[in-house]
């Protein structure tokens, strides 16, 4: 019998597990250890961000599921690794300690065969002063954040049906933040909400962003065909923001919040401010913050993990200047160097690097948009490491039959404009791959056979789709292994 461990249980971790569970066999044990009781459709914060879905709409408790799919559940925090054992042990170990009312704050160690680390991000709030729910900006990053962030809008449309003009500001809160696209997202839908209500000349939409210029989305941008023509996602990006009355402010790095004013430097190096009324800005993202040990207590957190707290794994992390990069710097199984029974998935793995050119301003900040890592590539990657995994349990046998680098493979995102059955729009976007290959397609670095950009209803309706869709696969509901990640 072999034991799989799974910390984590969003996209990537869920993906995972459920994936391993329909390829193992039942003398197999799969376990999951995440502290949250729900399972939320993340790309679906949006929404409830700006009111046009209820939480219940993006959430379902993971106990049930995991229960009716013969997978182990901890409702439990993972607070260190061992992945040596200890002295009393061989055996790789997690320390975990409960959350769950019933066992809350209990310690437990739980021993493994395979570990997948999937534990997302740390929201870095405190990297940037004043940065946060807690303090004076919003967040669409948790179904939580986004239910008070839909709180924090209501006041401010109530106070412009009143008379009073308000200042509302979209983008990231950090010089190297990600998710540019989700704020990007929630920005145009915004915009959409305010004409609909008929509010659009007491309202001031801004966007500020670390992005050298907009539409960069932490992935160098794209050259992408639409209507028969290449355009760059610049030009995509900059005509939505025009039509839907946005400005924009690029090369920016947020340093400190202050109430109604944000920080920020520029990569001239000047120190300006902008001021708000209400702000949803998306933090800098780090490693969830595991610690890791030897067999004799000794740390070994800096071999396990890179500076940002994210896994290492089969990457390249060889410092080179930016013109040296290659698609080989990309991992492909997400299997930790040193710890071969150890992987990452989603966005737990450390990436070699930024998508995005390297950006540093005058006074040497920098200021660049780093990789994203959206619900697709997760799924993805989830799914090919549980599978491996299985495989390599099956067998006996160290060989990896699947491979899922972010150079090697595309994905599609859906940039919704507006909610409605008639009146609904989004921007449809796929890229492939998803890490430009310039060696390859040396004059777009991407195949452009694949690397599309359409605007319209059918696109509002395609993300609606997508949303009960991958509910339903994660609820497991009858055939759910059909439809894709």
């Amino acid at each position: 019998m072999a034991r799989l461990l799974i910390l984590g249980a969003g996209i990537s971790g869920h993906t995972a597990a459920l994936s391993a569970r329909r390829e193992l066999g039942k003398e197999h044990e799969v376990v999951v250890v995440s502290p949250n009781s729900h399972y939320q459709w993340v790309p679906s914060n949006i929404w409830v961000g700006i009111g046009l879905m209820k939480v219940k709409q993006v959430i379902f408790e993971l106990a049930p599921v995991y229960k009716k799919n013969r997978i182990t559940f901890k409702q439990a925090l993972a607070l260190s690794i061992y992945p040596e054992g200890n002295a009393e042990t061989d055996k790789g170990f997690v320390k975990i300690k409960y959350v769950s009312e019933d066992k809350k704050d209990q310690e437990e160690v739980v021993e493994y065969d395979y570990l997948i680390n999937a534990t997302g991000p740390k929201l870095n709030f405190g990297a940037t002063e004043g940065l946060g729910p807690e303090f004076y900006t919003d967040s669409v990053c948790t179904y939580h954040h986004a239910a008070l962030t839909w709180q924090h809008l209501q006041e401010c449309f109530a106070r412009m049906e009143k008379g009073e003009r308000q200042r509302l500001v979209i983008g990231t809160g950090h010089p190297l933040a990600t998710c540019q696209g989700a704020a990007f997202e929630f920005a145009l839908n915004i915009a959409f909400e305010v004409k609909r209500r008929k509010l659009d000349h007491l309202a001031e939409i801004s966007w500020i962003s670390n992005e050298y210029e907009l539409g960069d989305f932490g992935m160098g941008g794209a050259f992408v065909k639409r209507s028969g023509y290449i355009t760059p996602t610049k030009i995509l990006a900059e005509s939505l923001f025009t039509e839907y009355g946005i400005s924009w402010t690029v090369g920016a790095g947020v340093k400190k919040i202050e109430p109604g004013i944000i920080h920020y430097e520029t990569l001239a190096g000047e120190e300006l401010t902008k001021g708000f009324d209400f702000a949803m800005l998306i933090p800098g993202f780090a490693g969830v913050g595991l610690k890791a040990y030897n067999k004799k207590d000794g740390d070994i957190t800096s071999v396990l993990f890179a500076a940002n707290g994210f896994l290492k794994v089969d990457a390249d992390y060889t410092p080179k200047p930016y013109n040296e990069w290659k698609t080989s710097d990309w991992p492909s199984i997400y299997e930790n160097p040193t710890y071969n029974n150890i992987f990452a998935a989603g966005i737990a793995f450390a990436p070699p690097h930024t998508i995005s050119k390297p950006m540093t301003s005058t006074r040497g900040t920098a200021i660049t948009a780093t990789a994203p890592r959206t619900g697709m590539p997760s799924g993805v990657i989830g799914k090919v490491v549980a599978e491996n995994i299985a495989n390599r349990i099956k067998t006996g046998k160290r060989e990896y039959k699947h491979k899922a680098s972010m150079a090697r493979m595309g994905a599609a995102c859906v940039i919704s404009a507006g909610f409605g059955i008639k009146s609904g729009k989004a921007a449809s976007l796929t890229v492939f791959p998803i890490v430009p290959d310039w060696e390859k397609y040396p004059k777009w670095g991407r195949n452009l056979r694949y690397t599309i950009g359409e605007i319209g209803l059918a696109g509002h309706w395609f993300k609606l789709i997508m949303h009960y869709m991958f509910l339903y696969k994660a609820k497991t509901k009858p055939f759910w292994w059909l439809i894709p990640e």
